[in-house]
């Protein structure tokens, strides 16, 4: 069965390269094709789509259309799937979309999607109910926690560093594995070390596991990551 995907940005250019891309991606059915926010509330609301894939700043305010669509749908349409994308690497639009939970979720740089391998993976990802973060955005987050004085990540071994940011971009642990050669009860053993050294020792699945490592990688002392 196919996902079904609605597709929207403002720019003609780069929703016709979604639509051509997608278009040709076997599992994946795009139902609409919209230009701002009021369009695509109205077709998700019309024709109840698995998965909204939109661009951050749209009209009418070209700020956060995008952030605020996934946030507010979380509590009118919690079955939705939301991916939303930058052009640029903000952590901080990352962390607000997941902060209220990462399932259903994801944020990718808009240079990623002429990958239609990668992109069909994210779109069946976030419509499992899983999260997708983009590796940039993990970076970046982890760059900023690591120029803080006395860092919690200092106490992490540099493949316990690997894996965390593998696990911040959503991953399972099988998908870690396989990502850094590693055994699966290898990977088991680094998560445990990790999670204990941060104080994230009780969380438990996926999504709750991204939520912790993003959150953790964005509150740098006395405020979240801008």
């Amino acid at each position: 069965m196919s996902v079904r995907v609605a597709v929207a940005d403002d720019d003609f250019l780069v929703r016709e390269g979604l639509l051509q891309v997608l278009e040709r991606a076997p599992g994946v059915e795009v139902v609409a094709d919209c230009e701002d926010l009021p369009a695509l509330a109205e077709a998700v609301a019309r024709l109840d789509p698995d998965v909204a894939l939109t661009d951050i700043r749209m009209p009418p305010t070209k700020t956060d259309e995008g952030i605020r669509f996934a946030v507010e749908a979380r509590a009118s349409n919690p079955g939705l799937g939301v991916i939303v994308l930058s052009q640029y690497v903000e952590p901080s639009y990352a962390l607000r979309l997941l902060e209220e939970g990462t399932e259903r979720r994801g944020y990718l740089l808009k240079e990623r999607v002429h990958d239609r391998a990668q992109l069909v993976r994210a779109i069946e990802t976030v419509a499992a109910g899983g999260a997708v973060v983009d590796p940039a955005v993990v970076d970046e987050l982890v760059r900023a926690k690591r120029r803080e004085d006395e860092s919690p990540l200092e106490r992490l071994t540099p493949r316990e560093q690997e894996v965390l940011a593998e696990i911040a971009q959503g991953k399972s642990n099988a998908a870690v594995a396989e990502a850094l050669v590693l055994t699966k009860r290898a990977v088991e053993k680094h998560i445990n070390s990790i999670f204990l050294k941060l104080g994230l020792a009780d969380t438990a699945d996926v999504s709750k596991r991204v939520k912790a490592a993003l959150l953790f990688l964005g509150e740098p002392g006395t405020g979240r990551s801008a």
